[in-house]
């Protein structure tokens, strides 16, 4: 089942880290076939023109910041990201574009700037987007929103088996500080903090599996298309 060509359909995943948005939000996207927004590689887009210019995230930097981002564009295109026309997928997915783009999206004109492209995104095409404040800020008004949670142990349990595979000396104690940090710190901060947005459907993935969590999103968002 796709999307109806004469309509522009705004889905919105949230939830906190460690809840398998990224997984459910590319599941859902290409059964609808629509196009999925990978919200988390803007900012790596930006972190990685920011690094190529020479220009950093502190105050002496911020005229130069606001040059580079009028001047910035990015969209998606079949899975692929696009930074003013170039195809920058490959060239984001590093560990040091990584920590910048961390940095980057603590800023408010960065924030400010890809919240502008991701509803102009959501104007023009029918789309898919995941991350913190989707519902509640980028798209208030999409057709539809969820919010994705798990437990905070089982959040963990997924994340260290994903980093266990790269480094055998992980330890779970860790995974599960820095998801409990990261909790505090999404739900705490001044800037459009973590939160179920009004009339989202919120799902607890903790005792399901992401093509269970796949299957019920999609059959939730059929049935309203259905009914329209």
């Amino acid at each position: 089942m796709s999307a109806r060509k004469d309509t522009v359909y705004r889905v919105a995943i949230d939830g906190p880290a460690g809840a398998g948005k990224s997984t459910v939000a590319k599941a859902v996207a290409a059964r609808l076939s629509i196009e999925y927004i990978d919200t988390g590689a803007m900012y790596r887009a930006v972190g990685l023109k920011m690094l190529a210019a020479g220009v950093g995230t502190g105050p002496a930097d911020a005229a130069r910041r606001a040059r580079l981002l009028s001047e910035t564009e990015i969209d998606f295109a079949d899975g692929r990201i696009y930074l003013d026309g170039r195809d920058v997928s490959g060239d984001i997915r590093t560990d040091g574009i990584s920590r910048m783009a961390s940095e980057c999206s603590a800023l408010p004109e960065v924030r400010e700037k890809l919240v502008a492209l991701q509803r102009a995104m959501g104007a023009r095409k029918s789309v898919l987007m995941d991350g913190r404040d989707i519902g509640s800020n980028v798209f208030p008004g999409a057709e539809f929103k969820f919010f994705l949670t798990a437990s905070p142990r089982e959040r963990a349990r997924r994340r260290f088996l994903e980093l266990r595979e790269k480094d055998g000396n992980v330890r779970f104690e860790r995974v599960l500080a820095d998801i409990e940090r990261r909790d505090y710190d999404d739900s705490h901060r001044a800037l459009n903090p973590l939160a179920r947005a009004d009339g989202a459907h919120e799902i607890d993935s903790t005792d399901m599996s992401a093509d269970e969590v796949t299957e019920l999103v999609l059959g939730m968002i059929l049935e309203a298309r259905a009914a329209d």
